[in-house]
């Protein structure tokens, strides 16, 4: 495969869901293909080059949060020239549909991804999950993981009262316990913030040796809107791709956040509350000087 930035343009902001699918499926269609898969899934290629990036995510978030309401990889095939797999879902569902472990295994069987040198599968959340799940039909890639679970399955995660509605999502077939399905993977990096509990219990069960896991407190439960509003997102799934990410790495892209009212703001009431007070005045007085926002003169005149 020769490697080739693809020259297109979308208008992809403030369409119709079935809009918007007409779109992707109008780019996917010129330049590779596109399927949907059962009811509430779809699927779309770009070929370009040797390296290919995998990624699922919700449409609804992606319509709402991406940029430009594009999906996540087709900047990547434009500037960088990778090929692009995209899984969409329509509702929160994990992936769990038989229609996407029957395409998976098709492009097992068809050696779709023995064509490629280097593969990165990303997601975040249940396309986090998805991520982590679907890379056994790689063997050799890199996950890139932000705040997935492990499962949903009660038996292994019962304490996770969060997803109730989704218990009814069978975990227990193919491609089900992600923890596992990363075992043909060369590296795995999970990101979540260890102040999030629930979150910190399922990276916790990503425990082969050849998994990072990559702690970002008070970053909150939305972490690919926060690695976006920071600007590291895109950075680190390009070290992820050139096989240069680790933990060190990530951690100078991470000290960014000093620089983030979201972040700061969040850290200095969690101090206030735990009765640090002392600290939560220093970084105000830092912010003071680097920041327009008030929040931090009012706080700073609160606390003495």
């Amino acid at each position: 495969m020769v490697d080739r930035q693809l020259s297109f343009e979308t208008n992809l902001t403030n369409l119709s869901h079935n809009a918007w699918l007409a779109k992707i499926d109008d780019v996917c269609e010129d330049f590779g293909f596109f399927e949907q898969l059962g009811t509430d899934h779809f699927v779309g290629f770009l070929e370009a080059g040797n390296n290919l990036l995998v990624t699922f995510e919700n449409t609804q978030n992606v319509r709402n949060h991406n940029a430009r309401s594009e999906p996540r990889g087709f900047t990547y095939t434009r500037h960088e020239g990778w090929s692009h797999l995209a899984l969409f879902s329509s509702k929160e569902s994990w992936f769990r549909d038989g229609a996407v472990f029957d395409f998976f295994d098709r492009m097992v069987d068809d050696a779709f991804f023995e064509d490629f040198e280097k593969i990165v599968f990303y997601g975040a959340d249940g396309g986090g999950y998805a991520a982590a799940a679907f890379s056994v039909a790689a063997p050799g890639s890199t996950v890139v993981a932000l705040r997935p679970q492990a499962t949903l399955e009660a038996a292994s995660t019962g304490w996770d009262t969060r997803y109730r509605n989704h218990r009814r999502l069978d975990f227990t077939g193919r491609y089900g316990y992600a923890p596992e399905m990363v075992e043909g993977a060369e590296d795995v990096f999970i990101a979540f913030d260890p102040m999030e509990r629930l979150d910190a219990s399922h990276a916790a069960l990503f425990r082969q040796p050849h998994v990072t896991l990559l702690p970002c407190p008070f970053m909150g439960a939305n972490l690919d809107q926060a690695f976006d509003r920071l600007g590291i997102l895109d950075v680190t799934l390009k070290l992820a791709m050139d096989g240069s990410l680790n933990a060190r790495r990530f951690n100078q892209l991470l000290r960014t956040r000093r620089y983030d009212d979201t972040y700061a703001i969040d850290l200095i009431g969690h101090l206030i509350e735990a009765n640090h007070s002392r600290l939560a005045r220093v970084i105000c007085e830092y912010k003071i000087q680097r920041s327009k926002n008030p929040f931090y003169a009012k706080t700073l005149a609160d606390l003495t």
